[in-house]
């Protein structure tokens, strides 16, 4: 949690303040906001699920360390990919972000399979996972906004954005396990 409140804290510090109080001054500022704002999503996106999972967790070992750390390498390099993306929307910085998500979301099922090796397949987090189709589906998302970016910049920004869309509708598969694996209503 700790992490990721300071990844976001230095995102925050990255953005620049308009120099005038104007709306046109402020108006130039608005990639970065905008950088900011689905960079913000994302780590958010992390943060809950990564809370989450770690609810479900009864047990932890070194491997799950490491795959933890493993992750957190990618988010902490995300305020990085962005303000580079954000200094100009050309087809590399946009394709080094898209791959700074994949390889995130690439260590978060590292994370997720880690875990259950520890936990075993009939624990709580395995069922909760179920197919996962969020998680397999994103990486292949990115893999097109990857290639798409080299293209055209704003296919590969669009892919980024749908897939920040997908992960924003709450998964509410976890909850009733959550809720059981604390000893707490369903």
């Amino acid at each position: 949690d700790a992490v990721l409140a300071i990844i976001i804290t230095i995102m925050v510090l990255e953005l620049e303040v308009p120099h005038e109080p104007t709306l046109h001054a402020l108006a130039e500022s608005a990639t970065g906001l905008l950088t900011y704002l689905l960079c913000f999503v994302y780590l958010g996106i992390y943060w809950n699920n990564h809370h989450q999972l770690f609810q479900l967790v009864s047990r932890v070992r070194g491997g799950v360390l490491w795959a933890n750390l493993h992750l957190l390498l990618w988010l902490s390099l995300v305020p990085f990919t962005t303000a580079w993306m954000d200094v100009q929307f050309a087809p590399t910085p946009v394709m080094v972000y898209g791959v700074n998500l994949l390889l995130a979301g690439l260590a978060f099922l590292l994370l997720q399979h880690s875990i259950v090796r520890v936990e075993g397949p009939d624990r709580p987090l395995r069922q909760a996972l179920g197919r996962d189709l969020k998680g397999k589906i994103s990486p292949l998302i990115y893999l097109v906004g990857i290639i798409g970016s080299l293209l055209w910049v704003w296919l590969g920004i669009a892919a980024y954005v749908l897939v920040a869309v997908i992960w924003l509708v709450p998964d509410r598969r976890p909850e009733p396990f959550i809720h059981r694996h604390a000893g707490g209503p369903d």
